[in-house]
């Protein structure tokens, strides 16, 4: 598209010329601007038409991506009903993961009084993880010269969370919080992902669907 259009300058900065020029100017010269002029009539048609497919090119690829977005809406509302073990889900980002504080408290208590610790320790974390003036992360400058967000492991909250839990209840509590500022930072909502949970990644389309067909064989072979 650069070349058409630079193309198209410089006939029309040597048309400029023959506006200078006067009625004894050579024939042949005038001859010569005569077939430029006809060249540039033709550029400029060519390059309506490549403007024309461009824009056409623009909408088609909003259109598929807008119907993309539409099926893996779709892919999510229908694998969100699902109560399944599947490497590919459905993963509400920013909820916090409650299985490192039962696997880490019943290893220093017993019974009913681990599992008691780990519900008080998972809602207060919860309920910490929405408390909208605790922001504990700090900006450092990228390799691209760009401002990125990361966790500040100084903070005081987090690390006498280290401290008394350990590094799986630190990872979970850091993990959400990641995602509640990437996806969610006011706490207003929550937003669902197709999520490879064996990878710990968002799943593609294709991995969605594949899922689909896979839970379709298992009900069919059920079934007969």
């Amino acid at each position: 598209m650069l070349n058409k259009h630079s193309s198209w300058r410089c006939m029309k900065n040597a048309l400029q010329v023959t506006k200078h020029m006067g009625e004894d100017e050579d024939l042949d010269i005038r001859a010569k601007m005569d077939t430029v002029r006809q060249e540039l009539k033709e550029k400029e048609e060519e390059l309506r038409g490549l403007e024309e497919l461009n824009q056409a090119l623009i909408f088609q690829e909003r259109k598929i991506n807008d119907e993309l977005q539409e099926a893996l809406k779709e892919l999510i509302n229908y694998l969100g009903k699902w109560n399944t073990r599947a490497f590919i889900g459905v993963k509400r980002m920013g909820d916090l993961d409650s299985k490192p504080f039962h696997e880490t408290t019943m290893r220093k208590f017993l019974g009913r009084e681990a599992e008691q610790k780990a519900l008080e320790s998972c809602s207060l974390w919860k309920d910490q993880l929405r408390d909208p003036s605790w922001h504990p992360f700090q900006v450092i400058i990228d390799k691209e010269g760009k401002n990125e967000e990361i966790i500040n492991e100084d903070d005081e909250n987090l690390r006498i969370l280290k401290s008394e839990y350990g590094d799986e209840v630190f990872n979970a509590v850091t993990t959400a919080l990641k995602e509640m500022n990437e996806y969610n930072p006011s706490g207003s909502y929550i937003v669902q992902e197709l999520w490879n949970f064996k990878e710990k990644r968002k799943a593609t389309l294709s991995e969605g669907v594949m899922q689909i067909l896979r839970h379709w064989k298992q009900c069919k072979k059920k079934k007969t």
